[in-house]
């Protein structure tokens, strides 16, 4: 099915968030790309890294996009920074372990750490199951918040993982 709101080659699928197919009416736009459905939520930023980032305040939240968790199949263990570690837009902060690969997180801005998902030691498929949401891996403070500027919107997100197939 195509909406009025989904790119040709794309389908729009309506869930219970966005309803009946008004496209994009909560903030989570949600396509049918390769046979997969995958999230692209507004009001975040992205990395061709295939990481998120959400500002709340003068903080930043981040983790890995619908599509990483995706590709790399079951998380069983994240590993993640201590807190006060700085980190370095572009650079490794951890690693992600999954049945199918060993995959390093990429910091989307650099900064301090301030705290990180604790309850990923004990449970890392949330990330999985929301990786949006209960799945977010680190809360910093940007040491430049001019870095959020260079980072992708989802529009250009979701044709990114479009034109890699995904």
């Amino acid at each position: 099915m195509r909406s009025c709101c989904a790119p040709a080659g794309t389908a729009y699928l309506p869930t219970a968030r966005g309803g009946g197919g008004d496209c994009g009416r909560d903030g989570v736009w949600d396509f049918l790309i390769g046979g997969e459905e995958m999230e692209f939520p507004e009001g975040l930023k992205y990395t061709k890294d295939h990481e998120w980032m959400r500002a709340e305040g003068d903080e930043v939240v981040f983790g890995i996009t619908d599509y990483a968790q995706d590709q790399l199949g079951d998380i069983v263990y994240v590993e993640l920074p201590e807190d006060g570690t700085t980190l370095t837009r572009g650079e490794p902060f951890g690693s992600v372990e999954a049945v199918k690969a060993v995959a390093d997180l990429i910091s989307p801005v650099s900064g301090d750490v301030l705290a990180i998902n604790e309850a990923l030691n004990d449970d890392p498929s949330v990330v999985n199951r929301s990786p949006y949401e209960e799945g977010w891996m680190v809360r910093a403070k940007p040491g430049d918040p001019a870095e959020l500027d260079a980072l992708l919107d989802s529009e250009g997100y979701r044709k990114l993982v479009e034109e890699l197939g995904g």
